[in-house]
């Protein structure tokens, strides 16, 4: 994060610089349409945005020399700025993406099921209830390394604490429903390491037979 972080902006420059020069481009009178003053246009276009020579010159961007992609490059930055907004939608309604069981029929309905039926920037309003802009990527873009660690430390722990819950939960209903009416012994020749029943179950038997592998486990690697 600390390597990438403070980066992150270029990646937004250079995407818009390609739309930014493709517009530029048509909009030259048709007596200027020469080599020159393309190489020059892509020249000023980097520079007003990227600051400088982009590490990818724009010339080299395919796109741009393609008739099927002419105007289509935009399509990525917007897509992009839907991914932020989107995702922030979903942080703040249900309190996280992984493992949320709303999120993938949420996307399906409100997504794909429609294909291409309806416009894209209709869609992106109708799940996360506002018109496509710039300020949900713009905020992320602007959070600085160290407080996107310290985000992301949080929301990793708090996962880590929630699936810890999850897994307390189903391993007690597992205990309450596993019942086979017999008593489990788990011996290692003369060696009794766990035995179910009474108040014990199988589950907290088999943890013990668990633990007891572990540490014969360990102790060999000594």
């Amino acid at each position: 994060i600390r390597s990438t972080q403070p980066f992150a902006v270029f990646a937004l420059r250079s995407m818009l610089s390609v739309s930014y020069f493709e517009k530029a481009l048509y909009e030259l009178p048709d007596e200027e349409v020469t080599v020159e003053r393309m190489i020059e246009l892509a020249d000023e276009v980097e520079a007003k945005i990227q600051g400088g020579p982009s590490p990818r010159p724009l010339l080299s961007v395919p796109h741009l020399v393609s008739d099927e992609a002419s105007c289509y490059y935009q399509g990525y930055t917007l897509a992009e700025m839907s991914v932020h907004q989107t995702r922030e939608y979903f942080k703040k309604k249900h309190g996280g993406i992984v493992d949320n069981p709303a999120v993938g029929p949420t996307l399906t309905e409100k997504y794909w099921r429609c294909g291409n039926s309806r416009p894209f920037l209709e869609i992106v309003r109708d799940l996360t209830g506002k018109e496509l802009s710039g300020e949900a990527w713009t905020r992320a873009l602007r959070e600085s390394a160290e407080e996107r660690i310290e985000r992301e430390r949080v929301e990793y722990d708090d996962m880590l604490a929630r699936v810890a819950k999850e897994r307390e939960a189903e391993e007690k209903k597992e205990e309450e429903e596993i019942d086979l009416d017999m008593t489990v012994r788990f011996v290692d020749g003369d060696l009794l390491i766990a035995e179910s029943g009474g108040d014990k179950t199988l589950l907290e038997a088999c943890r013990e037979f668990e633990q007891f592998v572990t540490e014969r486990v360990a102790a060999a690697k000594k």
